[in-house]
């Protein structure tokens, strides 16, 4: 089998299991956040579960993506408090890839999530606080 070739911002189906206490597993799409030079030449990528789950409790680590823009079959949340480096046989078919708007999102869940201080505050727009 051929590694498929990752960007940064693809998602991807991907066997998360096995896993242990609430860790996101499973056959799940994953958004692949590693930088592409690392996805180039890594047997591994730094990916962030993605749920269908919409009900669940709210963070500044989550980001909502409209199924018929992220290529997935429902309207999904990227958890980025859920990041794991995974190899790259776990992932399967890929499903799309995220605007650049959405990406500037995700980079601002991701500095809230690592505490690196660059994410201001601010609000999306359906109301809910990012920082």
């Amino acid at each position: 089998m051929t590694t498929p070739i990752v960007r940064r911002g693809d998602i991807y189906y991907a066997d998360l299991s096995p896993v242990v206490g609430s860790e996101q597993g499973g056959l799940r799409p994953v958004l692949i956040i590693q930088n592409d030079v690392g996805n180039r030449y890594s047997p591994t990528v730094i990916a962030a579960a993605i749920t269908s789950k919409l009900g669940k409790t709210r963070l500044p680590t989550h980001i909502d993506i409209y199924a018929q823009k992220a290529g997935l079959a429902k309207d999904s949340v990227i958890l980025l408090e859920q990041i794991r480096t995974i190899d790259k046989r776990r992932l399967k078919e890929k499903m799309g890839h995220l605007d650049e708007g959405t990406m500037h999102e995700v980079n601002t869940a991701i500095a809230v999530s690592f505490g690196l201080g660059v994410a201001t505050a601010g609000e999306r727009e359906d109301g809910s606080v990012i920082g």
